[in-house]
């Protein structure tokens, strides 16, 4: 070999090395309810959205080798811990997104906090996730207690709805949802005359619905999500309860849960929602393709907040060239997010993901043109006004 030869070969061999140590593995984790009463507004379908950004962002084409995997939580705060720790530890997990139901995102995100990772949340509700027991490692993205609260129960006060009851699942994320949307009703004018709480998961809700049929109130609001919505709306529509002239006001409610509903049942509820399928050419073209892989199911938001937070921090793997966490984190913090479901945005320093948030009406079956066109845009909540403001938080490393 002559001088010449090998100093090719020499070049070659560092152009090789360099190229693999470019090379970056990621692991994402998807923990969700697979089973229970969460699992058609995040599930299966939440790592069918994983997958989507990671085709997307053209992972592989960009050095980036990305896994994923997933785990059914139960909606036990015990069961994630578990998980999240056996991924962190033995199976080498950097990244968890998901984890509907907020005690068991408040165990995933002080385990995720312990060992160093990043937990992007889309399913929890949970407005303390960025304020008494927020974590620097952790992203709160799609929705929470406050947003909800605000948009849906100003938007009743304001439209004559004074008097409130509210039947509220018994865990920190229905608690939350109370405690918010009573806030505002008090400080729009509103009164509220009582509350009952109801075991999580529950089935029969009859003696809670009495109760708020009794109390006389103009509102009944559901502090609840899931199948605990769809049956209490089921309920009080065999009760009669709005025939009577209570109206509900359903805090959180998902496209899933209007689908099982029907129209019929569903019509004239205002809500507050983060992402709808057909709000533009590109949520249609995202949605169409997602539903052809989720057997003919729409996306709810939360399925978009994890495509949406996959795809941001894919972006902040690239920019870094690499994984450490300090640096993804930092990364994520000031680059401003972007994508086709949520458009433009950022993350906050607490780790709050500020967007457009909407106000929907669910539509009469007269009105509606088939199968998922379920939802009127009766106002659009700009991102500054959308979310609790950071100072009012109390989130406490911020103050470090």
């Amino acid at each position: 070999m002559n001088f010449k030869t090998l100093i090719l070969a020499s070049a070659t061999s560092l152009l090789l090395a360099g190229t693999a140590m470019a090379e970056t593995s990621v692991k994402i984790g998807v923990l969700n309810d697979r089973s229970g009463i969460y699992a058609d507004l995040s599930g299966q379908g939440s790592v069918i959205a994983a997958r989507m950004a990671v085709e997307d962002f053209d992972a592989a084409g960009k050095g980036i080798t990305v896994e994923i995997v997933s785990a059914d939580h139960q909606n036990k705060p015990d069961v994630a811990s578990t998980i999240a720790r056996q991924w962190y530890d033995q199976d080498g997990v950097d990244l968890i997104v998901d984890v509907p139901t907020s005690s068991a995102a408040f165990a995933v995100s002080d385990i995720t906090k312990e060992k160093g990772k990043v937990f992007m949340n889309s399913g929890a509700g949970s407005a303390d996730l960025t304020g008494s027991k927020c974590s620097p490692n952790t992203i709160h993205w799609t929705y929470d207690t406050w947003a909800l609260a605000h948009g849906t129960g100003n938007a009743v006060v304001q439209t004559g709805g004074k008097s409130w009851f509210f039947i509220t699942a018994d865990y920190a994320f229905g608690q939350a949802l109370e405690t918010d949307t009573s806030a505002v009703v008090t400080a729009a004018g509103g009164e509220v005359l009582g509350s009952v709480k109801h075991p999580f998961p529950g089935t029969d809700f009859s003696s809670f619905l009495l109760q708020a049929q009794s109390s006389g109130a103009q509102v009944i609001g559901l502090a609840n999500a899931g199948g605990d919505t769809v049956n209490t709306i089921k309920q009080a529509s065999e009760f009669g309860i709005t025939q009577a002239g209570q109206s509900l006001a359903g805090l959180l409610i998902f496209i899933t849960d209007i689908h099982a509903l029907g129209l019929e049942t569903a019509q004239g509820l205002v809500l507050t929602e983060a992402f709808y399928w057909d709000l533009n050419d590109e949520t249609r073209a995202w949605s169409e393709r997602f539903a052809a892989e989720n057997g003919g199911n729409k996306p709810t938001m939360v399925h978009a907040g994890v495509y949406a937070s996959v795809l941001h921090y894919l972006k902040a793997v690239e920019a870094t060239d690499g994984k450490e966490t300090e640096a993804l984190l930092a990364s994520m913090k000031s680059t401003p997010t972007s994508d086709p479901l949520f458009g433009e945005g950022s993350v906050r320093e607490d780790g709050r993901v500020i967007h457009d948030m909407y106000l929907f009406k669910v539509k009469a079956p007269a009105d509606s043109t088939g199968p998922w066109d379920y939802y009127e845009t009766m106002a659009t909540i700009p991102a500054a006004d959308a979310f609790r403001p950071v100072a009012e938080g109390g989130c406490a490393f911020l103050a470090d």
